[in-house]
């Protein structure tokens, strides 16, 4: 059977404006009757029988970035970022249901001290650092910045010259890669929290292609190691201890799996991180295995926005829009192609599905 290419109704129990509330959240059951009726009335096919496998990847679309209630709201420089993303990610789903075959969604998934997070650190008065600012290794060498003594026992065995001696490798392996420093955000996308779910409508969107196309609503997770970031569902920032052992590794079986569909959507939170480095890890694979490979990648210049940081004042006290915009043309120059969740699937460049 021919992968159904025909863009389709959006169904009747979707309501647009779910997308900017908080609280809201399907309910799996219905979402199940109501596949069976829909996949009926819309002669949709199961997703073992297509025959090119288009495979959407959302990544990040979670609770405390999609809203202005959770702790780290992908605002952009409108307001509405995440929300207004969050909104056309279903529309999409729901309109191109007949030609997805696959739907991913990664989950950052953090605990109460990471790297990345003030409860992490400590300054020279042994008060918690802020949320907001970057640490460095020179920070660390004047004591302006330091481990947090407290996690020594549960995080290293007690070992705190060895923890002392990690952080200072890690912010120097960063700088080294030229990536960025590292950057202390607020906690966010706590495992057992709100924040660490979904956005209602988003996950309403992958569960009812799940039970209309009879294919698993998969999930990639990641974030969870105290010691590294992982911006990218592809692999964390660093994979080295300063000691020469492991600390992490690279998420070669996912990497394998984008590689091998017929054409790879990306969409999600936020642009110019999370996004930005999990595009960049999937383009470095890429380059090293076929460049040519780069042309069958979509991204959704609509369905992402960028962290901004309001001053208070009606600015910015942080903005990373540039950041993002500057990704985004690398990735065209590479080959990937830029495009919008309501231009119709047929009048995507390269996309051959019919």
């Amino acid at each position: 059977m021919k992968t159904q290419v025909k863009e389709l109704p959006l169904p009747g129990f979707y309501r647009a404006a779910n997308a900017g509330e908080y609280g809201y959240g399907p309910n799996a059951g219905k979402l199940q009757e109501a596949a069976a009726t829909w996949r009926a009335a819309n002669d949709i096919s199961v997703a073992s029988t297509d025959k090119f496998n288009l495979h959407l990847l959302l990544i990040d679309v979670q609770k405390d970035f999609c809203f202005p209630e959770g702790s780290l709201y992908v605002a952009g420089r409108s307001g509405r970022g995440a929300v207004d993303d969050s909104r056309r990610i279903a529309e999409f789903i729901y309109r191109n249901l007949g030609a997805l075959t696959n739907v991913t969604a990664t989950l950052d998934t953090h605990f109460a001290y990471q790297i990345f997070f003030p409860s992490f650190w400590v300054d020279q008065d042994d008060k918690p650092l802020t949320a907001f600012r970057e640490v460095t290794r020179e920070q660390i060498e004047r004591g302006q910045a330091r481990p947090n003594p407290a996690m020594a026992k549960w995080l290293c065995g007690g070992n705190y010259p060895w923890l002392l001696k990690q952080v200072k490798y890690y912010c120097e392996e960063l700088e080294r890669a030229g990536k960025y420093t590292l950057y202390l955000w607020p906690p966010h996308c706590l495992l057992g929290s709100d924040g660490h779910a979904l956005a209602g409508v988003v996950q309403e969107a992958r569960l009812f292609h799940s039970f209309v196309r009879g294919m698993q609503s998969w999930a990639e997770v990641k974030g969870g190691n105290p010691l590294t970031e992982n911006y990218s569902v592809m692999r964390p920032e660093v994979l080295t201890r300063h000691d020469g052992q492991p600390l992490a590794q690279r998420n070669t079986q996912f990497l394998k799996t984008l590689l091998t569909a017929d054409a790879v959507v990306i969409g999600g939170q936020a642009a110019s991180h999370c996004v930005k480095s999990s595009i960049d890890d999937l383009l470095g694979e890429i380059v090293a295995q076929d460049a040519a490979l780069a042309r069958k990648v979509y991204l959704l210049t609509d369905c992402m926005s960028a962290v901004t940081v309001p001053d208070g004042k009606g600015g910015f006290a942080a903005d990373f829009t540039p950041q993002a915009d500057a990704a985004l043309k690398r990735f065209a120059d590479a080959g990937m192609h830029l495009v919008k969740s309501t231009d119709p699937l047929a009048s995507w460049p390269d996309l051959r599905i019919g």
